[in-house]
């Protein structure tokens, strides 16, 4: 089974409607694929067409109940299943500050359907606190959805040394695999800058050892498209809200090319960046850091 953490701490880049996307478009190609909602906005659980405060089951109870994962998952489209999220996750942080393992808590959790699914992947909330601890260590891959804009970049670094400290104190199997720009513009000239930007630096981790160092931007994007933020209110995902358009077409050619189908597709012509990235530096070892729930949230 793939695990695959879809985390960036900044809210609104595009992590829920990916996973919610991904997620469909890998179950209607014949995989068995489990998504979970670890954000207490539960917008995935919503965005799958179930209501959070009706539902009894789900990741927090497997959190702090110890519930058994399967008996908290529900199936919601052929080949698909949710492990739902509502607004109890919230106190799930303050509930488990003094457990012991709290961290690896959903990775045991996970344990018992290790052969059930070819696929996990865990919408994470926009923090870095206990919740996503738990994301990072139940995973073994990385995508991080990424609005090309400078702003958007803020805290990218901070974001990769989290993963850094995790990888080498908690899981270190856990790697960056990939960076998927979202709301591209190929018409514009600052998003092709900061793909190349992004591009150079992950060139430049290359042979590092670092948890980055074989990240790539993947060869696909999705393109700025008012169909992706109308579906969510229809509780559908964006091939049941309108398969023909770009939207659809980009996230299926996403699902295609994590799931081997295809070895590359169209990407945008690269360009010499005109300035450069700030945020975008290798975080340095330090010991004296530590992660925990009280890391700083976003």
């Amino acid at each position: 089974m793939r695990k695959i953490a879809v985390l960036n701490q900044k809210g609104g880049v595009g992590k829920t409607t990916t996973v919610a996307n991904i997620g469909a478009a890998l179950a209607a190609m014949g995989q068995r694929v489990l998504v979970i909602d670890l954000d207490p906005q539960s917008h995935l659980t919503i965005h799958l067409g179930l209501e959070p405060e009706k539902i009894d089951a789900g990741a927090y109870k497997v959190l702090t109940q110890s519930a058994k994962l399967e008996e908290q998952i529900m199936m919601v489209r052929p080949n698909l299943w949710l492990l739902p999220a509502n607004i109890h996750l919230v106190g799930a942080e303050s509930e488990l500050v003094s457990v012991v393992g709290r961290e690896i808590i959903l990775r045991e959790a996970m344990a018992q359907a290790e052969d059930d699914f070819d696929y996990l992947i865990i919408d994470c909330a926009p923090s870095l606190g206990l919740l996503t601890l738990n994301a990072l260590a139940a995973a073994e891959e990385i995508l991080i959805p990424l609005q090309p804009h400078f702003l958007a970049l803020q805290g990218f670094g901070k974001l990769l040394q989290t993963v850094d400290l995790v990888n080498k104190r908690i899981n270190p199997r856990l790697k960056v695999k990939g960076i998927l720009l979202c709301i591209f513009d190929s018409r514009a000239s600052l998003p092709k800058e900061v793909k190349a930007d992004i591009e150079q630096f992950l060139t430049n981790a290359r042979g590092t050892g670092s948890a980055w160092s074989d990240a790539q931007v993947l060869p696909v994007y999705i393109r700025r498209n008012i169909k992706l933020a109308e579906a969510p209110s229809h509780g559908k995902t964006i091939f049941e809200y309108d398969a023909s358009c770009h939207g659809a077409e980009d996230y299926r050619k996403v699902a295609e090319y994590m799931a081997g189908k295809v070895e590359s597709a169209p990407a945008v012509k690269q360009e010499t960046p005109s300035v450069e990235i700030k945020e975008i530096t290798p975080p340095e070892s330090n010991e004296a850091n530590s992660v925990s729930p009280q890391t700083e949230q976003v």
